[in-house]
């Protein structure tokens, strides 16, 4: 599946019931950007329940589970970057950029976004 074929499935299912704007942030995206996390959570608990109940052993029903709520985290990322005026495919290409720039310079390891 290409993004944009992504994208625009998965933006269908976008609603517009919030609408209370702060500043450029309306509620909307703000709904949005804690999906992200509370999604983000959600693969963090899987993995420390694998860490915590199984020995680090990640079974076949685990990496199911996970790869679900990676897709659920994928959703969010597309419809902020939608609601930014972006695009999944904006998102995608740029970060292959930036982490292409920090190889080629020798600064895939470290920390800060401006390396």
């Amino acid at each position: 599946m290409k993004f944009n074929d992504y994208s625009t499935k998965a933006l269908s299912t976008l609603t517009d019931k919030d609408s209370h704007q702060y500043g450029d942030v309306d509620a909307r995206l703000m709904s949005q950007v804690l999906g992200l996390s509370g999604e983000a959570g959600e693969v963090m608990e899987k993995f420390k329940k694998i860490l915590r109940d199984k020995d680090g052993k990640i079974s076949e029903d685990d990496r199911a589970a996970i790869i679900k709520e990676l897709g659920d985290a994928l959703w969010y990322i597309n419809s902020i970057s939608h609601l930014l005026g972006s695009s999944l495919e904006e998102v995608a290409r740029k970060n292959n950029d930036k982490l292409l720039s920090r190889q080629s310079r020798g600064k895939i390891h470290g920390s800060g976004d401006d390396r």
